[in-house]
């Protein structure tokens, strides 16, 4: 995912995350897209001071599908 799309994933309420479940990408009060560790609080921005680099690699974000029940068995 790139940085628009991310940012619009985002907006439009999807669960992002980066690398694995624990890292949620989110945008706070401010309107800064952040990247944070739920686990511990740790957080980073979404991109560098520019704003078009992201702090990891693009293909490295996902969207996380919920769950509807349908477990195999």
């Amino acid at each position: 995912m790139n940085v628009a799309e991310i940012k619009a994933a985002v907006d439009a309420g999807n669960l992002v995350h980066w690398a694995n479940e624990g890292y949620r990408v989110h945008r706070d009060g401010l309107g800064q897209y952040l990247i944070t560790f739920v686990p511990n609080g740790s957080t980073i921005g979404l991109t560098d001071r520019s704003g078009r680099q992201l702090n990891g690699a693009e293909a490295d974000f996902f969207i996380l599908e919920p769950d509807h029940g349908t477990a195999a068995g």
